[in-house]
């Protein structure tokens, strides 16, 4: 793969870094009051263009052939809302007792608190062959879920701000994540057959977006001289998140391949991918707008940002080995029913 392809297809990545950059050396542009006026641009404006975005292009009306999986998205749910946060919880108490960053493992529990994503679960179960419509209820499934039980869980692991009551909160949640949603999908319902034969860049635009976001959020860590980041705290966490991708991806995998689960093959790589993966474009508003007013915002984020391209990355590197499992699974049940008893 040549350069100009490598950077086309990493593009988000590379943005990330970029925006970093950019915030590090301009950080005056994208601060509260700054000229780019991100209490409004980005706390209202931006957010509710995601969401927007994602409710007109979610394709629910090809839902209808997973939604009576029940075993299966009861399981992905609670282990991705339930089981993942208590965990790192947990874990949490036993890194608490080192010499980390503590925000940054406020933000590892933000992590663990984030709902499945739209879209990277549903693409890595594609590129295996599992069972996509699993994986594309469950992550839309996921989303919606995670407006309402994402914001509770933040709250009863960290607490809230002080200057931002409980009920705020879910009112500005309410009027930039759900109204938008709901206002896409409706949009859908009378633009389907047009938004299926132009193929907008839904992807693109939220991602874009999602840059703006996080240029701004860094642009309040670095105009802040209290905020510092040791690179020793950031390397603990670039391993601990990898640690507990892999770990997570091992239960799950045991759990759903034990004899009398229930569970095909393509069944256990949907669940796979979609309890795994957590969302960065919902993650990165919803923490905007929970933590409203901490100084420490963007070094909370951190990890959220880690988390992406590290399960992308790590999904992508162990693609053709469940691939391979996969079809060696589906071929043995082949034989065996074509075998004579």
């Amino acid at each position: 793969m040549g350069l100009l392809a490598r950077i086309r297809k990493e593009w988000f990545i590379i943005g990330i870094v970029v925006v970093i950059l950019s915030a590090k050396l301009q950080p005056s542009f994208g601060v509260k009051g700054g000229p780019l006026r991100p209490e409004y641009t980005v706390s209202y404006v931006a957010v509710s263009v995601i969401f927007f975005n994602s409710g007109l292009s979610l394709k629910s009306e090809e839902l209808t052939s997973a939604v009576l999986h029940f075993r299966l998205h009861l399981l992905v749910q609670s282990f991705t809302l339930i089981f993942f946060p208590l965990a790192v919880w947990l874990l949490l108490k036993l890194l608490a007792l080192t010499a980390i960053n503590p925000w940054l493992l406020k933000g590892l529990q933000t992590v663990g608190c984030m709902p499945p994503p739209v879209s990277s679960a549903v693409i890595l179960t594609k590129a295996v062959g599992g069972n996509e419509a699993a994986a594309i209820f469950n992550s839309a499934f996921g989303s919606f879920l995670g407006i309402i039980v994402t914001p509770v869980l933040l709250l009863l692991f960290l607490g809230s701000s002080s200057s931002v009551p409980f009920s705020s909160i879910f009112s500005q949640l309410f009027m930039t994540v759900v109204v938008p949603l709901l206002l896409g999908q409706l949009c859908r319902r009378f633009l389907r057959e047009s938004l299926e034969r132009r193929k907008l860049p839904f992807g693109t635009v939220s991602s874009f977006i999602l840059l703006v976001i996080i240029y701004t959020t860094f642009c309040d860590t670095f105009s802040n001289p209290d905020v510092e980041l040791e690179p020793t705290s950031l390397l603990v966490v670039v391993l601990t998140i990898f640690s507990i991708q892999l770990s997570f991806m091992l239960i799950i995998f045991l759990f759903t391949r034990r004899s009398g689960s229930g569970f095909t093959p393509a069944d256990t790589v949907a669940i796979l991918f979609c309890s795994t993966h957590k969302s960065l474009t919902l993650g990165i508003p919803m923490l905007k707008i929970v933590f409203s007013g901490y100084q420490q915002l963007s070094v909370m984020s951190v990890p959220l940002l880690i988390y992406h391209p590290a399960q992308i990355l790590l999904g992508s590197l162990l693609v053709p080995s469940i691939k391979a499992w996969m079809t060696s699974r589906q071929k043995a049940v082949k034989l065996t029913s074509l075998t004579p008893i």
